[in-house]
């Protein structure tokens, strides 16, 4: 029995357990665990602690584990039983002892007599060898990290470049090779890992070529893991196929933006180059004699200018710039915007770079990993509607369900360690799986309810002499009846913000504020605002518009150039920024971290109160910095409502949350009895939180009459009809 097994118990049984506690239990119930120990009773204990409440699941699992651990818990068992070595009570120096005077009339053997004086048979050196490895792999073992052992991770400490990696993994003949060739990929049985963590068992990868699919499932069941081993052909893609995986931002240099992103086609590039190299090899052969070898080079030269040629008009190398140019005004990148270096942009701005390179290089299968994370709700409509019309296989991981619905044409449930297809777009996902779950359960419940009323008869019948024929038949029956397994449980998340106290209004007030850095440059000019406790508002608005320098105003971190902003006495203001990363402390725990905030309290006070947001059992005693995005977003969060907030500011403060601890944010705020500003790109968020919606746009805030779908819309509209 591996601790492999134990751990795939664990989690299936508890799937938000960390992934350390995972390790570790499952080590120390193999082979940690001391002789004496009771290692069922502290499996058992630890589970309890994890299993909030639930006690059946931690019964049925401890009765799997028992059975996996049977036979090392009867060698236990015998070990215990068997005779102990004694301890004596005083040393006994051996080289001193007489040999007995009566041992030659035994049949015993003086040992010591035998071998005294011969020498050792130990190699030393080899002694030394074997204790130094094995105390390297018992310190290995106890450092042990889960995030280790990844090729992909040693590719990355080799610093390769962008177009290494690039012509690596897309060889210049694939689109040419290509050409009659089935761009679908059909992969019947992989299995996925990263470091000890078994992502995929036997899955069946199904990409058609010209679908999109999404890819979603719970936070650290593995769907970026999986689109890397795709990117790196760790998973057997045919070599035709053109893969590129947008995940890390663009390096920031002196290359322009609209450089990076024409360079971004490594073989359009490297063709360009050769082609203007070949052109001054011609030009100066032209100037040779006509000897036989110049003639030779020169056809040579002109015969290989004619396949480049050839290459770069098959991949339209020359609508390269308008292309470019097209797709970074779509995303938010204006004429003068597309001029400047990359290093002059911010890390979100930069990883819309790689987007629009991505985008330009049009890749059979391209690979997008929470594209919607780093835009604008303006860029977002732009993306949705772009993507819709794209041409090759689209693999796109994302939490953002109208994201989903309006890109998908197939969703891929991972979970369990396996892939799960289904048609259509998100909201036909859903409908689909609940109904597939619905069926399920009630084809579970009706086979346990036929299995009692079998059991129930032959229990009693089987031993009546003149009903004995009919309990053995319903045996039969019994013993051939499908052994279905019992539906997953979905899991649901909760937060809870605490109810804040009633104050009387006005709350926060702007009248007539203007705001910018410098008097030439303008953001805000004569903004009114009026926020309650009642007020449930939603800003949105291209980057730039100033939607988060409005939100400074609000909580006072900038001052405005003219006008008021008015606040109650007793208002208590708690913001959510887009970089809450960088406010918490890598090298505390969670628990650290809110006793440093707000002391007073004990340590099970606050471990409950991040219990609220889903920070429990031994997360909360793990360093910030091995957290996931996800999971630190709940740690501020937490943070926030220890402020007893009357309003909360929220910027982007989806971003990193799987769909379920979406919902229940969302849901959080609706029973909330205080005011919410968000600014967001989740049309969902938007829809299901904010009552009113204001646009940021020319200087100015205004309410928006329709929903966020109008809006969009009006975004793609405006957008079509730029030149």
């Amino acid at each position: 029995m591996s601790s492999y097994d134990i751990a795939e118990e664990i989690r299936g049984t508890f799937p938000h357990t960390e992934e350390l506690v995972v390790q570790y239990l499952s080590g120390y119930l193999v082979d940690d665990a001391g002789e004496e120990e009771d290692i069922l009773k502290f499996a058992r204990d630890m589970l309890l602690s994890l299993s909030q409440g639930r006690f059946e699941l931690v019964d049925k699992l401890m009765a799997r584990l028992q059975e996996l651990l049977e036979d090392q818990l009867s060698a236990r068992q015998k070990k215990l039983a068997a005779p102990k070595l004694t301890k004596l009570d005083k040393v006994v120096d051996m080289g001193r002892v007489t040999m007995s005077n009566t041992i030659a009339l035994s049949e015993g053997v003086d040992l010591e007599s035998i071998n005294k004086g011969k020498a050792s048979r130990v190699d030393v050196k080899k002694l030394e060898k074997a204790e130094a490895k094995l105390k390297a792999k018992i310190e290995k073992r106890s450092r042990r990290d889960l995030y280790e052992g990844s090729k992909l991770l040693d590719a990355h400490r080799k610093q390769q470049t962008y177009e290494e990696m690039f012509m690596k993994i897309n060889s210049l003949e694939a689109n040419s090779a290509a050409k009659n060739k089935s761009k679908d990929v059909h992969l019947p049985s992989i299995d996925v890992s990263f470091g000890s963590n078994r992502i995929l068992t036997g899955a069946t990868l199904t990409l058609a070529h010209g679908r999109r699919y999404g890819i979603i499932g719970r936070n650290g069941v593995g769907k970026s893991t999986l689109l890397r081993h795709i990117a790196m052909r760790e998973v057997p893609i045919p070599a035709h196929i053109t893969i590129l995986f947008v995940e890390q931002e663009v390096m920031g240099d002196d290359t322009t933006a609209i450089e990076a992103v024409l360079k971004a086609d490594v073989w359009r590039d490297h063709l360009l180059k050769e082609e203007k190299s070949l052109n001054e090899q011609l030009a100066q052969l032209e100037s040779e004699n006509d000897e036989k070898r110049f003639d030779d080079a020169r056809e040579e030269a002109s015969s290989r200018l004619a396949e480049v040629h050839a290459s770069l008009a098959e991949m339209e190398a020359e609508t390269g710039p308008a292309r470019a140019a097209a797709l970074l005004a779509g995303l938010g990148f204006d004429e003068s915007d597309q001029q400047r270096p990359t290093k002059s942009f911010s890390g979100g701005w930069r990883m819309r770079l790689a987007l629009a390179r991505a985008l330009f290089v049009k890749p059979t299968l391209l690979l997008l990993d929470e594209p919607t994370n780093h835009i604008d709700l303006n860029a977002l409509a732009w993306l949705e509607d772009y993507l819709q019309t794209w041409p090759g296989t689209l693999l796109v991981v994302s939490h953002d369900r109208a994201f989903l619905d309006a890109v998908a044409t197939d969703i891929v449930h991972q979970h369990s360690s396996r892939l799960d297809y289904y048609k259509g777009n998100f909201t036909q996902f859903y409908s689909t799986k609940s109904e597939r779950e619905r069926n399920l359960k009630k084809e579970y419940d009706a086979q346990v309810e036929y299995r009692k009323h079998l059991q129930a008869f032959i229990d009693r019948w089987r031993y009546n002499a003149n009903r004995a024929a009919q309990a053995q038949s319903k045996i039969k029956i019994l013993e051939k009846l499908p052994d279905l397994q019992p539906p997953e449980l979905e899991e649901t998340e909760s937060f809870k913000f605490p109810e804040t106290s009633k104050i009387s209004p006005p709350l926060l007030q702007m009248n007539e504020v203007t705001f910018g850095y410098t008097s030439e440059k303008i953001i805000l000019k004569g903004v009114n605002f009026d926020i309650g406790l009642d007020s449930r508002i939603a800003l949105v608005g291209a980057n730039g518009a100033g939607k988060s320098t409005l939100v400074k105003l609000l909580t006072g971190d900038l001052n405005p150039m003219s006008g008021e902003v008015n606040r109650n006495g007793r208002l208590r203001v708690a913001y959510f920024a887009q970089h809450h990363v960088d406010t918490l402390t890598p090298s505390m725990t969670p628990v650290q971290f809110l006793a440093s905030k707000f002391p007073g309290k004990t340590d099970q006070e606050y471990r409950g109160h991040l219990g609220n947001f889903q920070i429990s059992g031994m997360t909360g005693l793990q360093t910030i910095g091995t957290l996931s995005g996800g999971q630190k977003s709940r740690v501020a969060f937490a943070v926030l409502s220890l402020q007893q907030p009357h309003i909360l500011l929220l910027d982007e403060p989806t971003n990193h949350l799987d769909m379920e601890g979406l919902d229940a944010l969302m849901h959080a705020l609706q029973v909330w009895n205080g005011g919410v500003i968000i600014i967001s790109h989740d049309e969902r968020f938007i829809n299901n939180v904010a009552k009113e919606l204001w646009v940021c746009g020319d200087g100015t805030v205004n309410k928006f009459s329709g929903d966020v779908q109008g809006y969009k819309n009006l975004i793609v509209n405006n957008a079509k009809l730029k030149p």
